[in-house]
């Protein structure tokens, strides 16, 4: 059984959930057509991707299925690689295209863009905060509806990994569903019945709960508000004997980016933030006709 957040590398967007993000976000903007853009020459111009902050560049794949969805023979440079950092005032890419193309699908390109780049200049930012000690960065399912894939990717491409996906694809016991089952070793044996070959996550409030987890065996544990003296004695009973550190840890709940640190320093393998996708503050883009300044 692999634990989904051991590997998540950067590969590339499902093409067809893209094409479906993209036709959404096009129908809800262009409506029965684009009435300001049809009153400018329908001609051959070029037109630039500017990149007014310090960003992670995140949601090229959406970017041009936006504009090759109202002009298929646009032209699209791109100057940098998805994951670059970039510093204020960079031109991202330089288009080619049609002038009602290239302004009609201007908003809702940049929309997904500054979104996902977003999330992957948050990503990066916790990602350099835990350089150097072993923990690893984990998203949550706190997505923006609709875009719960590519922000997950956007994750990927701050240097962070993927939790679960959906409700599908891991079993994640939390006190709700322990408390039914009657206790922590009654929801796992239920849960391995159920789903033997998924991933399987216990979320446990106390030290007893976590020996059980542990001894019952699990593919993660997640402890959720553990303070730091219980986070510190939750790792040395993880990594003793008979446990020998096989299952491991992750912390959740209230993280962020100032304590990131020490949480890691006790030794916990993985940290989840909901705020790499929920707090999002778009990055300042924008796409400007006429050639770059020389």
């Amino acid at each position: 059984m692999t634990d989904p957040a051991a590997a998540s590398p950067l590969a590339p967007p499902d093409p067809d959930a893209v094409a479906a993000n993209v036709a959404a976000a096009l129908a809800e903007d262009l409506g029965t057509g684009d009435v300001t853009g049809a009153l400018l020459p329908d001609q051959d111009a070029v037109a630039r991707l500017l990149c007014k902050q310090d960003a992670v560049v995140c949601g090229r794949p959406w970017f041009d299925a936006c504009h090759r969805a109202l002009d298929p023979d646009v032209r699209i440079d791109w100057h940098v690689a998805e994951g670059d950092r970039v510093a204020a005032g960079t031109v991202l890419a330089t288009l080619a295209g049609r002038t009602r193309a290239l302004v009609g699908a201007e908003r809702t390109s940049l929309n997904f863009m500054q979104t996902l780049s977003a999330t992957a200049t948050a990503t990066a930012r916790f990602v350099a905060a835990l350089a150097g000690t072993g923990t690893r960065l984990l998203d949550t399912r706190k997505t923006l509806p609709g875009l719960r894939l590519a922000q997950k990717y956007a994750v990927r491409a701050g240097g962070g990994h993927n939790h679960r996906i959906g409700l599908y694809d891991t079993v994640m016991l939390k006190e709700n569903h322990v408390r039914a089952a009657g206790g922590v070793s009654a929801a796992i044996a239920a849960a391995r019945a159920l789903a033997p070959d998924l991933p399987l996550v216990v979320e446990v409030e106390t030290l007893d709960e976590l020996r059980e987890a542990l001894s019952a065996g699990c593919t993660r544990v997640l402890v959720d508000d553990f303070d730091a003296e219980m986070r510190r004695a939750a790792v040395a009973i993880a990594r003793a004997a008979p446990f020998d550190g096989r299952i491991p840890l992750e912390v959740s709940g209230s993280v962020d980016l100032d304590g990131l640190r020490a949480i890691a320093a006790d030794g916990v393998d993985y940290v989840s933030v909901g705020a790499l996708t929920k707090h999002v503050q778009a990055i300042d883009l924008s796409l400007k006709l006429g050639a770059p300044p020389a």
